[in-house]
């Protein structure tokens, strides 16, 4: 797992810190500090386990609320002082009951996808906004918007058959935007498809 010598010796107390990551999110889940020890028996055991500055001892995440961080991968990095873990985690991270040490939700981003989502989710609750494409398709129901996106899945294949890629490009760009809100009408958002992908990744 890990790639390079770490270099414990770097400070005083012969920790390093260890930024510990959501394998499947990717979020950044909250940052302790280990020592040789510690990173041996988190290797050993396949569950994080730091030193503890304010207990001064051996602190394994999850030993009291269960909420364990199930190891993954272990890379040091470019100056061989910094540890980056990837994890499953067994719930919350926080102590506090947040997902992450930054009181945000341990949720997969698919980055400007997720914010258009925010906003086709916004219009939703708009239903009376006349000045909004979104939320008079919303408005108009389910039946309007399977049409719009069944017109809009006809316009790319038929695209798919030509050679102008900017007009493919901008064929698929509706169907997915179309799409999006075809999922919030039934009460979807990307992520709930992407644990059916996931779990026929790992069945296949």
């Amino acid at each position: 797992m890990i790639t390079n010598e770490i270099d414990f010796t770097k400070l005083n107390n012969g920790l390093i810190p260890a930024i510990i990551q959501d394998a499947v999110t990717q979020k950044v889940l909250m940052l302790g500090y280990m020592n040789k020890e510690s990173l041996q028996i988190t290797l050993d055991t396949n569950k994080v386990t730091f030193f503890s500055r304010s207990r001064q001892r051996l602190w394994t995440k999850g030993e009291e609320s269960g909420n364990f961080l199930n190891l993954v991968s272990v890379k040091n990095d470019c100056d061989e002082d910094t540890l980056l873990i990837t994890v499953n985690p067994s719930g919350p991270t926080c102590h506090k009951g947040t997902g992450t040490c930054w009181e945000e939700h341990n949720e997969t981003s698919y980055g400007f996808l997720s914010m258009l989502e925010g906003i086709i989710g916004e219009r939703k609750k708009e239903l009376n906004n006349k000045n909004s494409y979104v939320s008079t398709l919303f408005k108009e129901g389910i039946n309007k918007i399977a049409q719009k996106v069944g017109e809009e899945a006809i316009e790319l294949v038929i695209e798919s058959k030509d050679t102008h890629d900017e007009l493919f490009l901008n064929e698929a760009a509706d169907l997915m935007f179309h799409y999006l809100i075809l999922l919030q009408q039934k009460g979807f958002l990307l992520r709930d498809v992407a644990k059916i992908l996931e779990s026929r990744h790992t069945t296949s």
